[in-house]
């Protein structure tokens, strides 16, 4: 493999596998929010309590996810500086910025938030507890803003002009606004919902399946997670198709390849307006993700819009086959978008800022060996993060909500040390204020 091969990967690698990450903790927030605030807001103390540990168990998964993924994130933002520093060069100018403002949003506002809602319980007043987690939601998705505005530059490059081979921003109003970010955050940010809503109704099917005495609580976040994929679907497909049209003025040689139309006539005019080279990007690649992400995409939006009614007077809760239909669907929607960022990233090959910059130009002088070394190192990493991060939620997920530590005070007997000589149950009884007092 070259160079620009390796770099690709590398790069390719680490963003995949850190989006796993991102969608589940845009998912997975405005919903924890949404549960936080019920929980809060409940006078019947039977359904107050039921409310609170559902907010305690799904914070804690999403708190998890969280932990882990921020790691990722941060790995990320050197490649730009390693691999790409052509690129660095070329657009730094203008999209350095809306970068900053994510990794400040990402790292610092949303994180601060986040902390202060975790050691929050029991010391805040209920008002200004709940308002802390909706700054956590509201920064996250701030954070999408930022850096899908960087990435739409390099889609689709507006407000800008080039002196001595560098761009500069004349325009910040058409930077923020533009048409292919815009709509590009729209769709991940539906598809960030349906992921989250997929997830909560599949480990409440989970449970389920294994009779839980939980059931109030997870059939009221199976309620909740399911109504919100089911519609946050339908309008993922909608938006999606709405990419079209702003695809096919800013990037024809994608809308070319998708449509399977055109690519020849495109590719001669692309070499007489940029010179000789392949302005074609992997074909099949592109078209097999478009299916699997459409495909998918009207997959899940028919099996919850079945489950929805299903719920009527708990017929779903009772027919196993559902159930463990709704289990198996929680993988669907990471597998879509990881296509739809497929078709994103590779449609636009073989440029990195669609027009001005190429691959080739804007990959660092660094050698194939150094390359293949630190693409090894970093997927290796990354796929270590990525397993831990899917153990540990995935034992959470399945010990439930008898097992939540978050907003707890004592440790859980299962997690407290062996004593010498006793079993767990002298170690319980080691820890008890009331035996401590006698």
């Amino acid at each position: 493999m070259s160079a620009a091969d390796l770099a690709r990967l590398q790069f390719a690698a680490t963003t995949g596998v850190h989006w796993l990450f991102v969608i589940l903790t845009m998912g997975l927030v405005p919903l924890v929010a949404i549960m936080h605030t019920r929980a809060a807001y409940t006078r019947d103390p039977v359904k107050k309590a039921v409310r609170e540990r559902m907010t305690r168990f799904w914070g804690q998964l999403y708190v998890i996810n969280y932990a882990v993924g921020i790691v990722t994130g941060l790995v990320m933002e050197f490649q730009f500086g390693l691999s790409w520093s052509g690129l660095s060069k070329f657009a730094g100018n203008v999209f350095g910025a809306p970068l900053a403002l994510e990794t400040l949003i990402a790292f610092f506002a949303e994180s601060t938030f986040l902390g202060m809602w975790i050691f929050g319980w029991g010391r805040m007043r209920r008002g200004v507890h709940v308002t802390l987690i909706w700054l956590v939601a509201l920064t996250a998705y701030a954070s999408g803003y930022w850096i899908m505005i960087a990435n739409g530059f390099m889609q689709h490059p507006v407000g800008y002009e080039v002196r001595d081979g560098a761009a500069y921003l004349t325009d910040f109003g058409a930077l923020l606004t533009n048409s292919s970010a815009l709509v590009a955050l729209l769709h991940i940010a539906l598809a960030a919902l349906t992921t989250g809503g997929v997830f909560i109704a599949g480990v409440s099917a989970y449970h389920f399946l294994r009779r839980t005495k939980e059931t109030e609580l997870f059939r009221g976040s199976m309620r909740l997670g399911l109504w919100v994929a089911m519609v946050t679907s339908f309008f993922v497909v909608v938006v999606g198709e709405m990419q079209r049209p702003v695809i096919e003025r800013t990037q024809p040689m994608k809308d070319a390849v998708l449509e399977n139309s055109g690519v020849a006539e495109l590719q001669a005019q692309l070499v007489k307006e940029h010179g000789p080279g392949n302005y074609v990007p992997w074909q099949d690649t592109m078209r097999i993700s478009m299916d699997v992400m459409t495909i998918i995409g009207n997959t899940v939006s028919t099996i919850t819009f079945i489950a929805v009614i299903l719920l009527w007077k708990s017929r779903l809760t009772r027919w196993r086959p559902a159930l463990w239909l709704l289990v198996a669907s929680v993988p669907f929607p990471f597998i879509a978008s990881a296509g739809g960022w497929v078709v994103r990233e590779v449609g636009r090959q073989p440029w990195l800022v669609y027009g001005e910059l190429t691959v080739e130009n804007a990959l660092s002088h660094v050698s194939t060996a150094s390359l293949a070394v630190s693409c090894a190192l970093f997927i290796a990493i990354f796929l270590a993060l990525a397993v831990t991060n899917w153990t540990l939620i995935t034992r959470f997920a399945l010990r439930g909500p008898e097992a939540t530590q978050l907003g707890a005070t004592e440790p859980l007997p299962d997690d407290l040390p062996p004593a010498a000589g006793g079993g767990a149950e002298m170690t319980t009884l080691s820890y008890s204020p009331a035996v401590t007092e006698s």
